[in-house]
């Protein structure tokens, strides 16, 4: 960093993970091998990619900061499996960059994610046509724990929804502050995140599912009744769609939202579905 004159960029959540014994962990907890193609997002100086590019078959790395570039051409130069990409991961056509692959190996993405827009990238890469087979990233600890959070519990929202609908989530290991430069105010955590065969639950409508999700912890002090009439409408046809709904997903209304399982949401969302009212233009 000194010899590019590099300084950190707050605005880009620049925090940079540099103990070896941590890198490598996070490449054994991933299973890289020579067979495997690796999307790194955010490579920063390099330290994470080495190791990557020692262990795996091919890497693809998305860096939006400009200054890096020369940098990772230099710290990367030993290695001609690495491709590094100079666009914002949340711009890129994954599917059209990850023709760089020359085989058909397992992708995994493995990266220490910027905590301003953890949540963005990993739902761009979830809702890639680019079949990903697992993640292993880093992320802000609190992030972490409402990802891999269980029904009932403070954590648990959208996000954990979103995520577990596609992906298994169980937290690896927990990362201190005091190994990155700069320092952040908060430890971070290793995630693993591996792609189910078919979604944890049965919908028929996607979309939908989504929106209730999202509509059900929208106001999280509040009832699932009273959510779903600030989503919905509170018109009577509306009330009647909602009560109707609910009751053939055997759901009481008075619930919280935090309180419904993923197969419960399903069920709400298939009645609400299933009884949604025609509406004469």
């Amino acid at each position: 960093m000194k010899k590019h004159g590099f300084s950190f960029k707050k605005s880009l959540g620049q925090n940079f993970l540099t103990e070896p014994n941590i890198l490598q962990k996070i490449v054994e907890t991933a299973g890289i091998d020579a067979q495997t193609n690796v999307i790194e997002v955010g490579p920063g100086i390099g330290a994470l990619t080495e190791h990557l590019a020692r262990a795996a078959h091919q890497v693809l790395a998305f860096e939006i900061d400009d200054r890096l570039i020369p940098v990772l051409a230099d710290t990367l130069s030993p290695y001609d499996n690495v491709k590094v990409v100079h666009e914002d991961i949340l711009k890129a056509d994954l599917v059209k960059e990850a023709e760089y692959f020359d085989q058909a190996d397992p992708i995994k993405v493995v990266a220490n994610l910027p905590y301003y827009i953890t949540t963005p990238i990993m739902m761009h890469l979830l809702d890639s046509a680019l079949e990903v087979d697992e993640m292993v990233v880093m992320m802000q600890r609190e992030v972490a724990d409402r990802v891999s959070a269980k029904p009932g519990t403070k954590a648990y929202g959208s996000l954990t929804i979103a995520v577990q609908y596609y992906m298994e989530a169980t937290t690896a290991f927990i990362v201190p502050k005091t190994v990155f430069i700069p320092q952040p105010n908060v430890d971070s955590a290793i995630l693993r995140l591996v792609r189910r065969k078919q979604p944890a639950v049965t919908v028929t409508n996607e979309k939908e599912f989504f929106r209730l999700t999202k509509a059900g912890f929208a106001l999280r002090r509040k009832t699932l009744w009273n959510n779903l009439l600030h989503s919905y409408g509170k018109d009577e046809e509306t009330r009647a769609w909602l009560e109707k709904s609910l009751q053939q997903a055997e759901i009481d209304p008075k619930r919280r939202g935090e309180t419904l399982s993923l197969t419960e949401f399903a069920a709400l969302s298939n009645a609400l579905e299933a009884n949604k009212p025609i509406r004469e233009d």
